[in-house]
C-alpha cells in the first residue's frame, strides 16, 4: 500500500503554490498529485517520498491534512490496460471512489493510483490477475 497525504486549501490563487512550497522547504519530493475543487475550498492528494514528514511540515503551517491509504498498481503504457484494470476491479465488485496516474518513475511503467472502501479484496483480486501492486518503497 501507499500512504497518501490530502491536504485541504482554500480556492484562492497561489494555495497551491503554499502547499508546495512547505513541501520544497521540507525537502519532500512530490511523486504524484491530483486536485478536487468546489467554490470555496480544494482538496490536494499527493503521493510523496515522506509522508509523515510532510503532514507535519503542512500541519505545523496551519493546513488541515490526512495521510490514508491508497492502492498502486502497475500498468505498461500500452492501450486498454487501464480499461483491464478497471474490468478485473468491477468483476471483482470493488468499487473505486477516486483515481489517478503517477508517471515520473526513472524509467518504470506508470502507476495507478486509487482509492476503495475495501483494500484487501482489491489487492486480492488484482494479485490473482496478475497486476503488479506498488509498495511505498517501490516508488
Amino acid at each position: 500500500m501507499i500512504r497518501q497525504i490530502s491536504v485541504f486549501v482554500e480556492n484562492e490563487p497561489g494555495s497551491m503554490l503554499r502547499v508546495t512550497s512547505v513541501l520544497t522547504e521540507a525537502h519532500v519530493n512530490i511523486r504524484a498529485i491530483s486536485t478536487f475543487d468546489t467554490p470555496e475550498f480544494g482538496i490536494m492528494r499527493l503521493v510523496v517520498d515522506e509522508p509523515e514528514r510532510a503532514k507535519e511540515s503542512l500541519t505545523a503551517k496551519g493546513f488541515v491534512t490526512r495521510v490514508n491509504e491508497v492502492i498502486g498498481a502497475e500498468l505498461k503504457d500500452e492501450k486498454g490496460n487501464l480499461n483491464q484494470m478497471l474490468k478485473i476491479l468491477a468483476d471483482g465488485e470493488i468499487n473505486v471512489n477516486y483515481i489517478y496516474s503517477f508517471v515520473i518513475r526513472e524509467g518504470r511503467a506508470p502507476v495507478i493510483v486509487f482509492h476503495t472502501d475495501d483494500f484487501a479484496k482489491a489487492e486480492r483480486v488484482l494479485k490473482a490477475a496478475d497486476v503488479k501492486l506498488i509498495e511505498e518503497q517501490e516508488m
